[in-house]
């Protein structure tokens, strides 16, 4: 894979004006573009982070390592140009809306030991991915059943 700059890119494709961009992703979309990254890596070992859950919360929001399902996430462009500001788990909780929790269950060497692959590590933020799906629609269920309440009563009064 090559990197170009704009300008480089600009004299072999038309660059579109940042206002025709397509939308931002979710952080559902965004889980799913991770997924969609590792799964490109098939077998591939990818290091874990060790006893992610024991270090103090500065320590744990700069914890990397090369080769992790984290590097390879900020390695793909399009996370990039979302906001993907590096490849820690302060990063990564910033950009994917993810608890410490599903992050750990991703990531930590606990339950894999020094290294996973990257098909299982795709599984894991695809499960993360639908716990967040279904916390937005809930969401969304909550959010709308209270306003048609909230309607209901206020007619029936």
């Amino acid at each position: 894979m090559q990197h170009k700059t704009l300008d480089e890119i600009g004299n072999h494709a038309d660059i579109l004006p940042s206002w025709r961009r397509a939308r931002p992703l979710s952080n559902c979309e965004r889980l799913e573009r991770w997924a969609e990254v590792l799964e490109r890596e098939g077998g591939r070992r990818l290091k874990t982070l060790f006893q992610i859950e024991y270090a103090r919360p500065a320590e744990r929001a700069a914890l990397r390592a090369d080769n992790s399902p984290l590097s390879v996430a900020f390695k793909d462009p399009r996370l990039r140009a979302e906001g993907l500001a590096g490849d820690t788990v302060g990063d990564a909780i910033a950009f994917f809306g993810t608890t410490e929790t599903e992050l750990h269950n991703v990531l930590c060497f606990c339950h894999y030991g020094e290294t996973m692959s990257a098909e299982v590590a795709a599984a894991r933020v695809r499960v993360a991915a639908a716990g967040a799906a279904q916390l937005m629609s809930g969401l969304q269920r909550g959010f709308f059943g209270s306003f048609v309440a909230a309607l209901t009563w206020r007619w029936a009064r």
